[in-house]
């Protein structure tokens, strides 16, 4: 079958021959009659099957006729990614050469000012990731009640990122005589309930089994034992023992990623990183590099294992083994496309043999292992590993029911409960009972010195913050410091007499020499404790202050 017997435009059959394709693959075959028929379609297949130009070349066959109005797209395309928005961006410019249809692309990490003008143009089809789009739409930038066709591309990966609520709102802000077209790679029981809400008797299209790996990928696993370093090392073994002309390798996390990036720099080898947290420009400079040939290496997070289409990479290397064992299939899936052969490397630690199971379950064939493979009790320790991550910290195979606790006796055993802390004679008083007894049989009084004078010893640096002393040991009382004399008004000074009076009767409390007697002493005196000099305000008063006052001759 060829693509002109699929229903399409001379248009498109035109840019189709233009850029070098004569057959299409299974599901283009099935799925573009239909589309280009009107009906809903459910597109099942694995990654790099050809699926995105299975709903673009139908789109461009019934877009054809009419024109989009300002803010109110004819078309929408919801991809999960920046990335997979671009690209199929990209295979619009390419088969809708001969059309003069507008397209807007709107993803994050561009300004929304040229995302506006685009709309306000109108735009024929729109291409938007979820979260862009209703930011458009909650500004009142955006109308989507025109909306004749909707695709949903990689809806499986929306469901991995968080994606499925903002998509029924989507899906309720379209009319409800539209058009939908829905490609997953996997059907989970999220993705059959979308199905079963927002498509009308669809068109089910599916030409592989759920999750399976392309025929056209060698795929081999090399175990490590050890951590980071070990797999590292590992890596650059391969890459230098292998024919690489350029791969993607795959790390669980961004900070993996990283690092890993960094390692390869150092030890010479031509290698970038693509992850969600780069900026947007970073992200587009990097694939173009990559696709170019100008960058051997491209070490990424699962934010480039879906829906990239970069045609002729050779190998793909698996750093760390994903989590879920259906992202196994899609980042091989980089590889071996449209009939190219590819090659897959993974490295498995003890922690991986659980997936290594599900991934094999997909395989469906022995694996090909690279050197030695893992030992019988490979995974025993993972599988040994407590809340604290080290060897030693399980529990018993009987759960809490079995095994023994953390005194050594059998669980379920019923420990005796003993004195509380309140019942539980402080510390403190132990002490300073122990020390005291044998003093009090000499001399009773002892008993209001000796504890305290224990527990300065036990406690110095507490004893000494009167807080913390314990209030039921009385310490004993020190004679009290003789007071400083107060400071006393300058017209208690002025007196005839050279000594100082108290305030009321009685004798004087701080006698002093006659002032004749002070004449070449230093203007200060001494606290009697031996303090610092304090200045006297008397000893600053001029002598004709001193004089007494006239007697008036009245």
């Amino acid at each position: 079958m060829s693509f002109s017997e699929l229903g399409l435009s001379p248009k498109v059959l035109s840019a189709i021959a233009a850029a070098g394709y004569t057959m299409p693959t299974p599901i283009q075959a099935q799925a573009i009659p239909s589309a280009v028929a009107g009906k809903d379609v459910l597109g099942i297949a694995q990654t790099g099957t050809g699926k995105t130009a299975g709903f673009v070349l139908p789109m461009l066959t019934r877009l054809e006729t009419g024109r989009a109005r300002a803010r109110m797209p004819r078309s929408l395309i919801l991809c999960p990614t920046r990335e997979l928005a671009a690209q199929v961006a990209e295979n619009f410019d390419r088969y809708g050469v001969n059309h003069k249809l507008n397209m807007a692309l709107l993803i994050g990490g561009v300004s929304f000012d040229e995302q506006n003008r685009k709309l306000d143009r109108g735009a024929d089809v729109l291409i938007a990731t979820p979260g862009r789009l209703l930011d458009h739409f909650q500004r009142g930038k955006l109308l989507m009640t025109g909306v004749e066709i909707l695709v949903i591309d990689e809806a499986d990966r929306m469901l991995d990122m968080g994606f499925i609520p903002d998509i029924e709102r989507i899906c309720s802000l379209l009319p409800p005589n539209r058009q939908t077209l829905f490609f997953s790679a996997t059907m989970p029981p999220e993705i059959q309930r979308l199905v079963s809400q927002f498509l009308k008797n669809p068109t089910r299209v599916e030409v592989a089994p759920q999750a399976t790996t392309a025929s056209t990928i060698t795929q081999r696993f090399k175990f490590v034992e050890g951590g980071d370093w070990e797999k590292r090392e590992a890596l650059r073994e391969l890459i230098r023992s292998g024919e690489v002309k350029n791969a993607i390798i795959f790390c669980n996390r961004k900070r993996d990623v990283d690092v890993l990036h960094k390692s390869l720099v150092k030890h010479g080898f031509d290698a970038a990183a693509l992850h969600g947290d780069l900026d947007q420009h970073t992200r587009t400079k990097t694939l173009d590099g990559f696709r170019s040939g100008n960058i051997t290496l491209l070490v990424a997070s699962d934010v480039a294992a879906r829906g990239l289409d970069i045609p002729d990479v050779s190998h793909i290397f698996n750093f760390d083994v994903p989590v879920h064992a259906e992202d196994y299939v899609h980042r091989i899936g980089r590889t071996g496309r449209a009939g190219r052969l590819g090659a897959s490397m993974t490295l498995v630690t003890d922690n991986d043999m659980r997936i290594l199971g599900e991934i094999g379950t997909i395989v469906n064939a022995p694996l090909e292992w690279i050197g030695d493979p893992p030992p019988a009790d490979a995974g025993s320790k993972a599988r040994k590993r407590g809340r604290s991550g080290k060897p030693g910290a399980e529990r018993s195979a009987g759960g809490r029911e079995g095994g023994r606790d953390a005194r050594g006796a059998p669980r379920g055993e019923r420990r005796e409960r003993g004195p509380s802390r309140q019942e539980r004679e402080p510390r403190r008083d132990r002490v300073a009972k122990a020390t005291a007894e044998p003093v009090l049989a000499a001399d009773p009084v002892a008993l209001a010195i000796v504890p305290a004078a224990v527990v300065a010893e036990q406690h110095p640096r507490r004893d000494e913050n009167p807080r913390h002393r314990n209030p039921r040991v009385a310490p004993a009382r020190e004679p009290a410091p003789p007071q400083a004399e107060p400071r006393r008004k300058a017209s208690h000074r002025l007196r005839e007499s050279g000594a100082d009076q108290p305030i009321s009767g009685g004798a004087p409390r701080n006698p002093r020499p006659p002032r004749e007697d002070r004449k070449d002493q230093p203007l200060r005196r001494e606290r009697d404790e031996g303090g610092p000099a304090v200045v006297g305000l008397g000893d600053h008063i001029p002598d004709f202050l001193k004089r007494p006052p006239k007697q008036s001759g009245n």
